[in-house]
């Protein structure tokens, strides 16, 4: 029975991928594209953040961190004509050597401390990119930058990156090579670390455990993530200011991944595609945007305790009940 289940989602989510690849030929809408761009890139950063908790750690700096990879894939392009794929790694890179550093001396701190450090952290982040104007332009940013080198493959493929599809098919490969990755890292030994630190970190140090080491560990990793979806946002947009990755960002980045289920794997990843899409239902309403969004999230929370990834098993209850009572 286990086997035919485990076929049964393996079936699932191929024909799922086979279905987003497919998109493009179903609409050709740019704005739909642009959509799901967003999703995608919501995605990753809901489900790298989603990392870092499962080490105890609850980080609101990813909007920050978005930005260095935005800023370093501009920079490196713009200024020093490097190749865009280059700059998209260590974009990622670049992130991931700050949290780095700046975990080390802050990582002992638990809960609600750690998480304050982290806004202080995002918020000098965009300070900087906004007073250090040499560099970066202050708060007009960094205008015209130059979009991903063409990828071709004579017969077979040419991306010149000149239209919404080219994007959408980057940021899915993107995303699925970081789902795979996350979920890999989800299924070995170092989660059951991190999540034995998440639950007692004090009796994960009794036994021998760096608790320390694995902390920096997880917060690297998920700001790698979040810096190199920083570059490729660059490379797509081709405008990097600091107010797009203030802390309301990182606080809908949070959202995503709390109204989506923390508790699972898919969790962000529901949580991100569907709130993504009733964000832009109500774009006309921009400026009641945060009311309908705290609001949605309220009614998530209230009656979906464990997010929108218990919804079926939620929905199954209710039908046995109606079928117990009938």
């Amino acid at each position: 029975m286990s086997k035919r289940i485990e076929l049964t989602k393996t079936l699932g989510y191929g024909a799922l991928i086979l279905f987003l690849f497919l998109i493009p030929l179903i609409t050709e809408e740019p704005y739909t594209l642009h959509i799901f761009i967003m999703i995608g890139i919501n995605i990753i950063l809901a489900s790298s953040l989603r990392l870092i908790l499962n080490s105890g750690q609850l980080s609101l700096a990813h909007g920050g961190m978005m930005a260095i990879g935005a800023y370093t894939s501009a920079l490196l392009v713009t200024k020093l004509g490097i190749s865009s794929w280059t700059a998209l790694v260590l974009s990622g890179a670049a992130s991931s050597s700050l949290a780095f550093f700046v975990g080390f001396p802050f990582v002992r701190l638990k809960g609600i401390y750690f998480a304050i450090i982290t806004i202080f952290l995002g918020q000098i982040i965009i300070l900087t990119g906004e007073q250090w104007e040499s560099l970066t332009g202050g708060s007009v940013g960094i205008l015209n930058i130059p979009r991903p080198d063409p990828i071709v493959i004579p017969g077979l493929l040419n991306m010149n990156f000149g239209s919404k599809m080219d994007f959408y098919y980057f940021i899915l490969i993107l995303t699925l090579i970081t789902l795979l990755i996350l979920y890999g890292l989800e299924n070995s030994r170092i989660t059951l670390t991190w999540r034995s630190i998440q639950q007692a970190d004090f009796l994960a140090e009794s036994v021998g455990v760096h608790t320390a080491k694995f902390k920096v560990l997880a917060f690297s990793i998920g700001c790698f993530f979040a810096g190199l979806v920083g570059g490729f946002y660059s490379q797509y947009v081709r405008v990097v200011s600091p107010r797009t990755f203030d802390l309301s960002f990182a606080i809908y980045v949070m959202v995503y991944m709390v109204a989506g289920g923390m508790g699972r794997f898919s969790g962000p990843i529901l949580g991100a595609f569907f709130l993504t899409g009733f964000i832009e239902l109500f774009r006309v309403l921009k400026e009641f945007q945060p009311f309908v969004f705290a609001g949605a999230l309220m009614l998530i929370v209230f009656f979906l305790p464990d997010g929108l990834v218990g919804l079926p098993k939620r929905l199954w209850k209710l039908l046995n009940m109606k079928l117990t009572h009938a």
